[in-house]
């Protein structure tokens, strides 16, 4: 996967761009959804970043997150050239339950979804699930990797997660770029196999 720069000033599309593609990125609270985006955009991310108050306060669980101090209110926007005619928009939803309306408008005409999960906190995937499914995206798991020290095997994730066979399942790190590409691929390939 090559990244391109897709005009002098890196913003604006190239006129050969042909198809644009939505995927989501979607996780529970405090996954890594905004870093994945900001680690694979080509342009400058759209965060809807706020700092977190003391309204959140026995709403959003902190519980595994040491550090966290802001969340995603609305989105997160990034975008990504795979070819000369083939761009893939990066949309990432709020992993909140409150924000739960956000996601009928985002998962409008969107191809995919990748499901960015925690190894240590896989119970905080079944919402988000039930909503990829409940609208009918398809989707790849995503185990995002925080430390070296997590020594889940993927056939105990698949087991937890109830996943079919068919469901592709890959391990990344968020704040790695060749790591998120590779997730990324996996989702695309699964899609492509969709559509044979």
């Amino acid at each position: 996967m090559a990244f391109k720069q897709d005009s002098d000033d890196g913003v604006y599309l190239r006129d050969s761009v042909q198809t644009a593609a939505k995927i989501l990125v979607v996780g529970h609270f405090a996954v890594g959804k905004t870093t994945f985006i900001g680690t694979m955009s080509e342009i400058p991310p759209l965060r809807t970043e706020e700092v977190m108050t003391q309204a959140g306060e026995g709403i959003d669980d902190l519980k595994g997150t040491p550090g966290k101090s802001t969340t995603t209110v609305a989105m997160d926007f990034g975008r990504l050239t795979l070819s000369e005619n083939l761009v893939l928009y990066l949309f990432g939803t709020p992993g909140q339950q409150r924000f739960v309306q956000v996601w009928e408008d985002m998962s409008r005409g969107a191809l995919g979804a990748l499901v960015l999960v925690d190894p240590e906190r896989l119970e905080e995937s079944f919402p988000i699930m039930d909503l990829v499914e409940q609208y009918g995206i398809p989707y790849t798991i995503a185990v995002n990797r925080f430390t070296d020290n997590q020594n889940h095997q993927d056939a105990e994730i698949r087991e937890a997660l109830d996943l079919l066979p068919e469901t592709p399942l890959v391990t990344c790190d968020a704040r790695d770029q060749r790591s998120s590409a590779n997730a990324l691929i996996v989702l695309v390939r699964y899609l492509q196999s969709r559509l044979s």
